[in-house]
């Protein structure tokens, strides 16, 4: 049995240990700490600063923090707002419309580069390209397109369809469904507005497809080549079609994927603000306004700074309904 002498030759110090692990680790926290405060403050931070100001009375150039009576009264009278109501009719279609045409893009780009034989490298990367356009770009080229008098109408009118369609100028809301919701839902008879597609938006959907549509194809050509070829052969002796291997095999296995392309262009698609700003702007009637744009002109041209820190933080829990459940799923369990 050892001595209480060789003990504390053998044990080390905790004044040894905390030199050790600072010498070991140091650098490392001396690094990240900064990092994580900055951005704890500048993201948790400003969010929690807007939804203050949310609550508050401020409108005008001076400061006025003081919470309103009630204090929800400034989110009751948004939902009452017409043009907030358009906003996110709008930006629900948007999402969903390109969610579905930029993955039905996308998908078949990939399909088809991965199965190319020759200059599959070029077409990777011509259909990406426009992903690295900015959204302002887009914006103004496709606006040239879809303007009634220019752009695509120019080509109708040439093979003898004229007048060709309004595009981004028709106010047309398509599908109304308003009359239904309010004897379906109690309380929905508070809606203002046309509870439908606005036509206008689709040319929107169109240029968003365009762009990210090579995004969708990148991550999709990645997932496809983590497939081992051997399942190719084994379904081609079982007997299997091309299509029934691409419908059985191939698209379940690409579901993560798919997981991945529907959350981050869902959360771009519902924080959309250049791309439509520079396309269309509100558009007839609100038909194209999404809230990104009500929060620039409520806050930055009407003063009114309570009611757009109210609509950034509806825009907030938007993004993070989308986001969370993803990240649950793929941290928190994953864990378990």
């Amino acid at each position: 049995m050892s001595s209480p002498a060789a003990q504390a030759k053998t044990t080390p110090k905790p004044e040894g240990r905390l030199r050790s692990w600072t010498r070991k680790h140091g650098f490392q926290v001396s690094v990240l700490v900064p990092v994580l405060s900055l951005g704890f403050i500048f993201v948790y931070g400003f969010i929690a600063y807007s939804g203050r100001v949310s609550i508050s009375r401020w409108q005008g150039i001076l400061p006025n923090l003081k919470v309103a009576d009630p204090w929800y009264s400034v989110y009751d009278k948004l939902i009452h707002t017409a043009r907030f109501q358009a906003d996110l009719r709008n930006i629900f279609i948007f999402t969903a419309l390109l969610l579905l045409f930029a993955i039905l893009l996308g998908l078949a780009l990939a399909l088809l580069i991965h199965n190319a034989l020759v200059a599959s490298g070029f077409f990777r990367t011509v259909f990406l390209l426009p992903y690295a356009l900015s959204f302002i770009v887009t914006g103004v080229v496709w606006r040239w397109i879809f303007t009634p008098s220019t752009g695509a109408n120019a080509i109708l009118k040439h093979v003898g369809i004229d007048p060709g369609p309004k595009w981004i100028t028709d106010p047309t809301v398509a599908g109304d469904v308003s009359a239904a919701l309010e004897k379906v839902i109690p309380g929905a008879d508070f809606i203002q507005i046309k509870m439908g597609i606005p036509l206008a938006i689709i040319p929107v959907v169109i240029a968003a497809s365009w762009q990210l549509g090579g995004f969708a194809m990148a991550n999709f050509l990645a997932a496809l080549g983590t497939i081992p070829p051997e399942l190719h052969e084994a379904a081609s002796l079982d007997g299997a079609s091309t299509m029934q291997y691409y419908r059985k095999v191939v698209l379940p296995l690409l579901r993560p994927a798919v997981m991945v392309v529907v959350v981050l262009l869902g959360h771009i698609a519902l924080k959309s603000f250049d791309l439509v700003y520079a396309m269309v702007g509100q558009g007839p009637g609100f038909a194209t306004d999404v809230p990104g744009l009500f929060v620039f002109d409520t806050m930055f041209r009407a003063g009114k700074y309570n009611t757009g820190a109210a609509a950034s933080i509806v825009m907030f829990v938007l993004v993070a309904i989308v986001v969370l459940p993803y990240l649950h799923r793929n941290f928190v369990k994953e864990e378990k």
